[in-house]
Protein backbone atom coordinates (compact mmCIF):
# COMPACT_ATOMS: atom_id res chain seq x y z
CA UNK A 1 0.00 0.00 0.00
CA UNK A 2 1.12 3.57 -0.57
CA UNK A 3 1.77 6.16 2.14
CA UNK A 4 -1.78 7.55 1.97
CA UNK A 5 -3.26 4.11 2.47
CA UNK A 6 -0.82 3.36 5.30
CA UNK A 7 -1.73 6.68 6.91
CA UNK A 8 -5.44 5.86 6.74
CA UNK A 9 -4.94 2.30 8.02
CA UNK A 10 -2.72 3.37 10.92
CA UNK A 11 -4.19 6.72 11.92
CA UNK A 12 -0.79 8.38 11.46
CA UNK A 13 -0.64 11.20 8.92
CA UNK A 14 1.59 10.82 5.87
CA UNK A 15 3.59 13.81 7.08
CA UNK A 16 4.26 12.12 10.43
CA UNK A 17 5.13 8.85 8.73
CA UNK A 18 7.79 10.65 6.70
CA UNK A 19 9.00 12.41 9.86
CA UNK A 20 9.21 9.16 11.86
CA UNK A 21 11.22 7.64 9.01
CA UNK A 22 13.54 10.64 8.84
CA UNK A 23 14.41 10.42 12.55
CA UNK A 24 14.79 6.64 12.44
CA UNK A 25 11.85 5.88 14.73
CA UNK A 26 10.42 3.54 12.12
CA UNK A 27 12.32 1.71 9.39
CA UNK A 28 12.49 3.33 5.98
CA UNK A 29 9.75 2.05 3.73
CA UNK A 30 10.45 -0.16 0.77
CA UNK A 31 10.29 1.69 -2.53
CA UNK A 32 8.57 0.80 -5.77
CA UNK A 33 10.48 0.99 -9.06
CA UNK A 34 8.99 4.46 -9.45
CA UNK A 35 10.38 5.49 -6.05
CA UNK A 36 7.10 5.55 -4.12
CA UNK A 37 7.02 4.29 -0.57
CA UNK A 38 5.39 0.90 -0.12
CA UNK A 39 4.00 -0.40 3.16
CA UNK A 40 2.81 -3.79 4.29
CA UNK A 41 0.83 -5.08 7.23
CA UNK A 42 3.89 -5.15 9.52
CA UNK A 43 4.72 -1.48 8.85
CA UNK A 44 1.11 -0.50 9.52
CA UNK A 45 1.24 -2.45 12.79
CA UNK A 46 4.38 -0.53 13.79
CA UNK A 47 2.68 2.76 12.90
CA UNK A 48 -0.34 1.82 15.02
CA UNK A 49 1.99 1.02 17.90
CA UNK A 50 3.65 4.43 17.56
CA UNK A 51 0.26 6.15 17.30
CA UNK A 52 -1.02 4.48 20.47
CA UNK A 53 2.18 5.29 22.34
CA UNK A 54 1.94 8.95 21.23
CA UNK A 55 -1.73 9.01 22.27
CA UNK A 56 -0.58 7.96 25.74
CA UNK A 57 1.94 10.81 25.73
CA UNK A 58 5.15 8.82 25.51
CA UNK A 59 8.02 10.92 24.15
CA UNK A 60 9.75 9.72 20.98
CA UNK A 61 12.92 8.45 22.75
CA UNK A 62 10.81 6.24 25.01
CA UNK A 63 8.78 5.03 22.04
CA UNK A 64 12.09 3.96 20.49
CA UNK A 65 12.81 1.91 23.61
CA UNK A 66 9.30 0.45 23.61
CA UNK A 67 9.58 -0.53 19.95
CA UNK A 68 12.89 -2.24 20.65
CA UNK A 69 11.37 -4.13 23.57
CA UNK A 70 8.31 -5.01 21.50
CA UNK A 71 10.54 -6.63 18.90
CA UNK A 72 12.71 -8.43 21.46
CA UNK A 73 11.20 -11.79 22.39
CA UNK A 74 13.85 -12.16 25.12
CA UNK A 75 12.76 -8.94 26.79
CA UNK A 76 11.87 -8.69 30.44
CA UNK A 77 8.41 -7.33 31.11
CA UNK A 78 9.95 -5.50 34.08
CA UNK A 79 11.75 -3.23 31.60
CA UNK A 80 8.46 -2.33 29.92
CA UNK A 81 6.74 -1.81 33.26
CA UNK A 82 9.55 0.50 34.40
CA UNK A 83 9.14 2.67 31.30
CA UNK A 84 5.37 2.83 31.81
CA UNK A 85 5.63 3.71 35.50
CA UNK A 86 8.31 6.32 34.82
CA UNK A 87 5.92 7.90 32.33
CA UNK A 88 3.07 7.78 34.85
CA UNK A 89 5.29 9.69 37.32
CA UNK A 90 6.10 12.26 34.66
CA UNK A 91 2.41 12.69 33.81
CA UNK A 92 1.48 13.03 37.48
CA UNK A 93 4.19 15.67 37.94
CA UNK A 94 2.84 17.61 34.96
CA UNK A 95 -0.72 17.30 36.26
CA UNK A 96 0.37 18.67 39.66
CA UNK A 97 2.19 21.58 37.98
CA UNK A 98 -0.85 22.38 35.85
CA UNK A 99 -3.15 22.15 38.87
CA UNK A 100 -0.90 24.60 40.72
CA UNK A 101 -1.07 26.99 37.74
CA UNK A 102 -4.86 26.72 37.65
CA UNK A 103 -5.08 27.32 41.41
CA UNK A 104 -2.85 30.41 41.13
CA UNK A 105 -4.84 31.84 38.25
CA UNK A 106 -8.12 31.11 40.02
CA UNK A 107 -6.84 32.91 43.13
CA UNK A 108 -5.67 35.90 41.07
CA UNK A 109 -8.98 36.05 39.18
CA UNK A 110 -10.90 35.99 42.45
CA UNK A 111 -8.76 38.89 43.72
CA UNK A 112 -9.49 40.94 40.61
CA UNK A 113 -12.56 43.15 40.82
CA UNK A 114 -13.15 42.89 37.11
CA UNK A 115 -14.61 46.37 36.94
CA UNK A 116 -13.68 49.64 35.21
CA UNK A 117 -10.77 50.40 37.54
CA UNK A 118 -7.27 49.94 36.07
CA UNK A 119 -5.68 48.09 39.03
CA UNK A 120 -5.58 44.36 38.47
CA UNK A 121 -3.82 41.76 40.64
CA UNK A 122 -3.48 39.43 37.65
CA UNK A 123 -1.37 41.95 35.72
CA UNK A 124 0.52 42.93 38.88
CA UNK A 125 1.48 39.31 39.43
CA UNK A 126 2.52 38.81 35.80
CA UNK A 127 4.62 41.97 35.85
CA UNK A 128 6.13 41.39 39.29
CA UNK A 129 9.48 39.84 40.10
CA UNK A 130 9.86 36.18 39.25
CA UNK A 131 10.28 33.67 42.03
CA UNK A 132 13.72 32.10 42.36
Amino acid sequence: MNIGQAAKASGVSAKMIRYYESIGLIPEAARTDAGYRSYGAREVQILRFVRRARDLGFPVPVIEELLALWGDRDRHSADVKRLALDHVESLERKIAEMQAMADTLRHLAEACCGDARPDCPILEDLGGPTAP
